[in-house]
């Protein structure tokens, strides 16, 4: 070990030769084995001046110096400075540290924010050196010191050089630096607005790249964030500088507004414009009262986002546009009308829209006008329905139908689609609009004319929904068309567009049982449907959810009372008929084959896509699918291998609120039976335990509640993290009140998850705090008859009782605590028997004398003495050495005499 005061005297001799190194290097050995306080003092201050020596060095090795080497000598003197507080030089060293590391860091953002700007504007300079300066400011400006650094640097006029050499990448890493900018600084933000200007910023939206005009949008939505509030930081006196942003605000709603009816702005702007408007104009809490921005847009932009409705792509001289962009507009135009409080807000919306209508036809462009007239249909039904049936209107559509022009027959027959949403709607076309369709699918060559007026025929074809008694067409027709759909979507000479029309039809058409059973033996068709759900025309995915909602069956059902139906029946009511092949077996097996043509992974792509397509109704209809899926256990491996639990979150989290509920339960089927790092990789699984503890709620049913309740015990037996945010997320009291249900499944469910969770610190004194019967309830729960339940309960018990002494006597104060205990070690169960001598075990360990005398009075000696002498036997083996150590505690207590105790086997 060595002598302390040799130890001691050696590291003198070093340091007065120089050798620091060696001097600490002894005073350390000295400080381990040194028992003398009053000499350990002096070694301790010997060690403190050879750190300040060796600081001072540093100093004078100035030119060698670098920020790493700072860093630790700083750490040297905070270490000196903790043994000596008082000592000036210590403290002078410190405060000269800082401010030198302070300059240096200073220094050196501001040299490296330069570096990548000379690398990124040199023309000489290689693309991946380029590509590696562009990423390296793009990471220095999503940190509020080297955001600031290169503010301050003349960053802002820098960026617009780069942007003005018209290089995407160039363009992409200053917009995606300015993005980094301006995020939660709401001086900064308003600075760099002004410094490039509105114009600007949606000049690069417009241009025809969809990385830049994705890139362009999220700095416009970064700058609204923070001038709207995003930035919740205090700034002081700073605060007053920062001037009303309204005005700049209202400058940017009409620049939006302006690009998305111009000619000038390539599809991609013009999507992310109307995702903009989309994202930001509505309320986002229907209980506020204000939704002036709303009433702004229709007043001022209304018609142009109309235009955008009515275009046909098909014509010249239309605006640019991309697959999705008319869907985005029918979406906001839905959102804004959904966003109106009154009868004269709404009449005023539909006002604007007659009139427009109006001015297209006087315009004599009547396919416009019926176009426009579609967009409304998909987006705010009600005032396109209106739309439809005023005068001349059904006229004009006939009319285009019978055209001559193979572009005039399609938007006409895509209205006629679309107007039909509606059961009495579909009734009236079944009667007038039937021979139309029928004609114009036998007479047309055109293959895209064609598939949409299939679609239309499939549309009213299953206006009867799920409903075998409300066929509308004669027997086998439906399967006809179906077959024909499914030959179109499997043809990859016909384009995307009019596939995607296939699906349409099958949307529909799979609410006939037949057609569904059919179409999910039919592999290829699966498999060419999930390709286009993957594509980047995203108008697909409302069509293949609908789909997927009618192959699983995963619509709301309306219960059936028998009662009901007999009195309907007696009265000459409709009665509701369910296929034959819409029961469960059907169902299971359709489930199966969807999952192995590769569902799952089709859906977690679905899922990433935009919010201004994948709407709040389109969201639940995936959560609904994700829920069927996962019913049996056994698929759920399949669908964690497919990412389907990372699709779930989002889910979950998002959408409506019967969506989230069916996501929550499908999230909670998973983790209740999944390794949470492979289902749920990364950080992601700290947000399932959100959604999970939502569904404890009284409001859920008992099923909800019992799958949440496994996969929060599954997420808690993983590691302290997740027990730590199941605590924090507020769980406890729900998961105890399921611990007095008198349904025992729950009871059960609810009591494993808190024997999971009493590791946690936390838990453990909510038993501990006085006037509660937490620890009685678990006491009592170890006298039920359920195996489960008492299994559960006494592991909780065992736990607490070894890191808690304190419980060990509290857990008396319940009556019948010792033939609960005595049952528990005398029981069958090997792993409930284990549990129970380890409570022993704890009890006689809690330093209470009393108790630990007590316990050896009673009949648990003899019960434990039966237990230790017994031969050893693999299935009970730990319960056979717990008792034997318990007994050996009990002599060591002096409770047993060991000469007058039985020798036992294995460890006595």
């Amino acid at each position: 070990m060595g002598d302390p005061v040799q130890l001691k005297d050696e590291g003198n001799k070093h340091f007065q030769a120089g050798d620091i190194d060696k001097a600490i290097e002894c005073y350390s050995s000295a400080i381990k084995v040194c028992p003398d306080k009053k000499m350990l003092a002096v070694i301790y201050r010997n060690r403190s001046a050879c750190y300040l020596k060796k600081v001072s060095h540093f100093f004078i090795k100035k030119n060698g110096t670098k920020l790493g080497k700072l860093d630790m000598a700083f750490k040297d003197v905070q270490r000196c400075a903790t043994l000596e507080p008082k000592n000036r030089t210590f403290l002078e060293t410190l405060r000269r540290l800082g401010a030198e590391i302070q300059a240096k860091t200073t220094f050196s953002t501001d040299s490296r924010v330069q570096n990548m700007f000379d690398i990124l504007l040199d023309e000489e300079m290689g693309k991946e050196n380029k590509e590696k300066a562009a990423n390296n400011l793009i990471v220095l400006a999503r940190e509020d010191a080297g955001a600031e650094r290169i503010f301050q640097n003349n960053g802002v006029p820098l960026l617009l050089n780069l942007i003005a050499t018209g290089k995407p990448e160039m363009i992409l890493a200053a917009v995606r630096t300015l993005s980094g900018m301006c995020t939660g600084h709401k001086a900064r933000a308003m600075a760099i607005l002004h410094m490039v200007g509105v114009d600007k910023l949606c000049s690069v939206m417009a241009i025809d790249d969809e990385e830049i005009a994705l890139a362009a949008c999220n700095l416009f939505q970064c700058i609204n964030d923070s001038l709207t509030g995003g930035d919740k930081r205090e700034y002081g006196k700073e605060e007053a500088l920062v001037l009303d942003a309204s005005k700049d605000l209202k400058t940017i709603l009409l620049s939006l507004l302006e690009m998305v009816a111009s000619k000038k702005v390539s599809g991609h702007g013009r999507d992310q414009a109307l995702n903009l408007l989309s994202k930001n104009v509505p309320r986002k809490i229907r209980k506020e009262k204000d939704n002036s921005r709303t009433l702004f847009t229709i007043d001022h932009g209304l018609k142009k986002i109309l235009k955008v409705c009515g275009q046909v792509p098909e014509l010249p001289d239309q605006l640019p546009l991309t697959e999705n962009t008319q869907l985005i507009a029918s979406v906001l135009l839905n959102k804004l009308y959904d966003d109106l409080t009154c009868d004269p807000e709404r009449a005023n919306f539909k006002d604007i829209c007659e009139e427009y209508i109006k001015y297209v036809c006087t315009a004599d462009v009547s396919n416009q006008s019926i176009n426009t007239i579609s967009g409304l249909l998909q987006g705010p039904f009600d005032v396109g329905n209106a739309l439809v049936g005023h005068q001349g209107i059904m006229e004009m559509m006939v009319a285009l139908c019978g055209s001559e022009r193979d572009v005039d027959q399609m938007v006409a027959v895509e209205a006629l689609i679309h107007s039909s949403s509606k059961m009495s709607r579909a009734s009236f076309f079944i009667t007038n609009g039937v021979s139309l369709l029928k004609d114009i699918y036998k007479k047309t060559k055109n293959e895209r004319i064609k598939i949409r007026a299939l679609v239309g025929l499939c549309k009213l074809g299953s206006a009867g929904g799920d409903d075998y008694s409300l066929r509308q067409f004669a027997e086998g027709s439906t399967e006809k068309l179906a077959k024909q759909c499914r030959k179109w979507l499997c043809n990859p000479q016909i384009d995307t567009k009019t596939r995607k029309w296939a699906i349409e039809g099958l949307a529909y058409l799979t609410n006939d049982a037949d057609v569904k059973d059919d179409f999910v033996e039919d592999e290829l068709a699966l498999k060419a449907m999930f390709e286009l759900a993957k594509s980047k025309d995203k108008t697909i995915l409302y069509a293949v959810a609908c789909t997927l909602i009618n192959c699983t069956n995963s619509y709301d059902k309306k219960e059936i009372i028998p009662e009901l139906v007999q009195l309907a029946k007696f009265s000459k009511q409709h009665v509701p008929e369910q296929h034959p092949k819409d029961k469960k077996d059907f169902i299971e097996q359709r489930v199966k084959r969807l999952l192995k043509a590769g569902v799952t992974s089709a859906l977690a792509v679905m899922v990433k896509a935009d919010n201004s397509i994948l709407t709040e109704q389109t969201k639940e209809m995936l959560a609904r699918v994700f829920l069927a899926l996962s019913e049996n256990p056994r698929d759920r491996g399949t669908i964690v291998a497919e990412g389907g639990g990372k699709a779930l979150i989002p889910l979950a989290l998002e959408g409506t609120e019967a969506g989230k509920v069916k996501a929550s339960h499908a999230l909670a089927k998973i983790a209740s039976i999944s390794n949470p790092e492979i289902a749920f990789p990364g950080e992601r699984v700290y947000e399932v335990i959100r959604p999970l503890v939502s569904l404890l709620h009284t409001d859920r049913d008992g099923k909800q509640n019992y799958e949440a309740l496994r996969g929060l015990t599954n997420l808690a037996g993983f590691s302290e993290k997740l027990r730590v945010k199941i605590v924090k997320e507020s769980a406890l009291p729900d998961i105890e009140s399921y611990m007095f249900e008198q349904h025992d499944q729950l009871r059960q469910a609810a009591t494993e998850c808190m024997c999971n969770l009493v590791t946690c610190k936390e838990v453990q004194e909510r038993f501990l705090q006085d006037g509660n019967d937490r620890l009685k309830l678990l006491v009592l729960l170890c006298g039920e008859d359920d195996e489960g339940l008492q299994t559960a309960a006494a592991g909780a018990l065992a736990m607490l009782t070894a890191v808690q002494k304190k419980l060990c006597t509290k857990l008396t104060t319940t009556l019948q605590w010792l033939e609960i205990l005595q049952r528990l070690c005398l029981h069958h169960n090997p792993q409930i028997q284990h549990r129970g001598i380890v409570i022993v075990y704890n009890m006689l360990n809690s330093d209470d004398s009393e108790l630990a005398k007590k316990l050896i009075e009673s009949e648990m000696l003899e019960i434990l003495s039966v237990i230790g002498k017994a031969e050893d036997s693999p299935k009970r083996q730990e319960a056979l050495d717990a008792a034997r150590t318990c007994l050996v505690k009990a002599m060591d207590l002096g409770l047993i005499n060991p000469h007058m105790f039985f020798p036992i086997h294995g460890n006595s």
